[in-house]
Parts: structure tokens; C-alpha cells; sequence
């Protein structure tokens, strides 16, 4: 990249010549505020390749992390978070979308209800409308207060109607993941011929498995929260639609990931679908969200979103030992280049 402009140096000899006392008064001005003009214009031309400079440094940046996508944690609770997870879907996406735009209508509906209060409190009271009017009815205002709330449901209905449509109506699946809820952990089993023969549960790491885990990752608390991190995390392509099967083996548990928009219950005796589709790497958490018993606080869902070829070495793996297969993982990952940000969709 070149350099700015090298005229800086040149303007105070610029600014002698054009102030020679052969030259008048007035010509010395003309002069004097064209050289000022020139060097404010090469003035702009160095912010703007320092500017250039920046942006490039910073594109460079975001290029270096979202090509590692080794630990990247996207999708797990902050401390003081008051509104919807990141988004790691397409669906999750369009929830946080209706979320806004819901937010939007709310706040203009209350707006109008405090207005309207504050008028009846501040011209309707006795003091200020000693003699009350005697009207009963007015058609217009029962018009208007009748169509009026219509309008807003409808309004809400309408991407209400498409958002479930677009939850519901599963499109082709890349692949099939079946969970089955336990007291008190998760069992997970990829059906497909082509991923016949990997089957694992997981498990909630207590916190001296999980310091040790970190330890031998050098992980920190972000990349394996307290509560959230398990033995065995649930691998999957990055953009490819998958198929989520649900069910329980004892009482009615809850498959939920937040940053997904996923939400179902696994229920004994009958198999519940939804789909996902990851955006980009890194782990999504998640936790059960249906009262099951004692240690129902302690069964976390963590998903695991790689690179294609990633998933494609884990799976090889994990049809023979899924031990293999996450040290395997850790392993390219840490070839990779691991980052340790949290990343935010906002």
C-alpha cells in the first residue's frame, strides 16, 4: 500500500514564495488561500488513506477470526443480558426480528394509553370539569377503538404466521440428529447410513473435570462455561439443514438452544421434529426447559457447528470411539488457531 502524499513539507516553502513583497497585497491573499485550499484538499487525501489503512487492518482482522473457527463461542448467556441471545440461525434470526418489531408496537400502544391518562387526568378532573359532560356513545371513538385494535393484530398476526411456517416447515435435512432425554443427561444418535454406528450421551462436567479439561485445552471461562460444558458435544456441518428428532426415555423433558430459535419437548413414547441450521463455527449452548426431577438444572445441550471437512474427520472417528473423535476435534482445532472472543450479532 503507498504511502500519503508527500507535500506536507513543501507548504511553508509554498507559503514564502506567495508572500514575496514584489507581489501586492491582495495578490499575495489570492495565493496565500489557494495554497491553504491545496493543502487542506492534500490533508484530506492523508485521512483518507489513513482511513483506508485502518479499515483494511480491521477487514484483515475479521478475516483472521472468522476463518478460525476453533473455540469460537456464539451462542451462551452473558452476565446482565436483557435481550435475546445472538443469533447463530436463519430462524433465530427472524425470533429476534418479531421480538423488535413486537417491542415497537408495545411501546407505541402503551405511549398512547399514558397520553390519553394524563389528558383525562389533567382536563377531565373535578377541579378543572366541575360539571361532567352526559355523552354515552360516539360512533366514531367506537369505531376507532374497535378497527383500530384489529389492525394491530393483524399487523402482528400476519409475520407471526410466517415466522411459525418457517419453525414448523422442516426443509430438506443434510443430516439427522435424534436426542433422547434421560434423568438427568442427553443421549445422541446420528441415523443416517452414511454416520451409522455413532451414539453417545452426554454428560455435565463437574467443575474439577472441567478445570481439567481446560488445563489441557488452555481453555478460559468463556470457552467452557461452568454449567453449560459437557464430556460430549454434539458435532454438526456448518450450513447444512439439520434434522433434530426428539423424544424422552422417562419423563417429559425440553430440547432447548436459544441461539437456534429451538424450543421442543422430548416426550416418552412419541418422536418430535425440528430443524437448524447453523451459520457459522463455534459452540451454541443450551440447557433442558421442562422440569424433570431433581438434577433437571444440570443437563446442558452444547452443539458443536465445523467446517465440513472437520465434521466429516470427527464422524469417521466417532463410528469407533467418540474419545478419539473430540480429542481429534480439539486437536484441529488447535492447528487452526483457536480465538477466544465471544462474538456479537448485534
Amino acid at each position: 500500500m503507498r504511502g500519503p502524499p508527500a507535500a506536507f513539507a513543501e507548504l511553508n516553502d509554498a507559503w514564502v514564495e506567495a508572500a514575496l513583497p514584489a507581489r501586492g497585497l491582495k495578490e499575495h491573499r489570492v495565493t496565500y488561500f489557494r495554497v491553504r485550499a491545496s493543502s487542506t484538499e492534500q490533508t484530506r487525501t492523508a485521512r483518507s488513506w489513513s482511513a483506508g489503512r485502518a479499515v483494511a487492518a480491521l477487514a484483515g482482522a475479521a478475516a483472521f477470526l472468522s476463518a478460525a473457527p476453533a473455540f469460537a463461542v456464539v451462542g451462551q448467556p452473558e452476565a446482565w443480558e436483557m435481550t435475546l441471545q445472538p443469533a447463530g440461525s436463519e430462524v433465530m434470526s427472524s425470533i429476534r426480528w418479531f421480538g423488535d418489531f413486537t417491542l415497537v408496537i408495545i411501546t407505541l400502544i402503551v405511549i398512547l394509553v399514558a397520553g390519553l391518562l394524563a389528558v383525562c387526568i389533567v382536563k377531565f378532573n373535578a377541579k378543572a370539569n366541575p360539571t361532567p359532560a352526559r355523552t354515552s356513545h360516539n360512533t366514531l371513538i367506537e369505531v376507532i377503538w374497535t378497527v383500530g385494535p384489529i389492525l394491530v393484530l393483524v399487523m402482528i398476526a400476519i409475520p407471526s404466521f410466517r415466522l411459525l411456517y418457517q419453525e414448523l416447515d422442516l426443509p430438506p435435512a443434510d443430516l439427522t440428529l435424534k436426542v433422547t432425554g434421560y434423568q438427568w443427561y442427553w443421549g445422541y444418535e446420528y441415523p443416517d447410513q452414511k454416520y451409522a454406528g455413532i451414539q453417545f450421551d452426554s454428560y455435565m462436567l463437574s467443575d474439577d473435570d472441567r478445570k481439567a479439561r481446560m488445563a489441557q485445552y488452555k481453555l478460559d471461562d468463556t470457552q467452557a462455561p461452568r454449567l453449560l460444558t459437557v464430556d460430549n458435544e454434539v458435532v454438526v456441518p456448518v450450513g447444512k439443514n439439520i434434522r433434530v428428532q426428539v423424544t424422552g426415555a422417562d419423563v417429559i423433558h425440553s430440547f432447548a438452544l436459544p441461539a437456534f430459535g429451538v424450543k421442543i419437548d422430548a416426550i416418552p413414547g412419541r418422536l418430535n421434529e425440528t430443524w437448524f441450521k447453523a451459520e457459522r463455527p463455534g459452540t451454541y449452548y443450551g440447557q433442558c426447559s421442562e422440569l424433570c426431577g431433581t438434577n433437571h438444572a444440570f443437563m446442558p445441550i452444547a452443539i458443536r457447528a465445523v467446517p465440513e471437512d472437520q465434521f466429516e474427520k470427527w464422524a469417521e472417528a466417532a463410528k469407533s470411539d467418540i474419545g478419539k473423535a473430540n480429542a481429534l476435534l480439539f486437536a484441529m482445532d488447535n492447528g487452526a488457531g483457536a480465538t477466544k472472543t465471544v462474538a456479537d450479532a448485534q
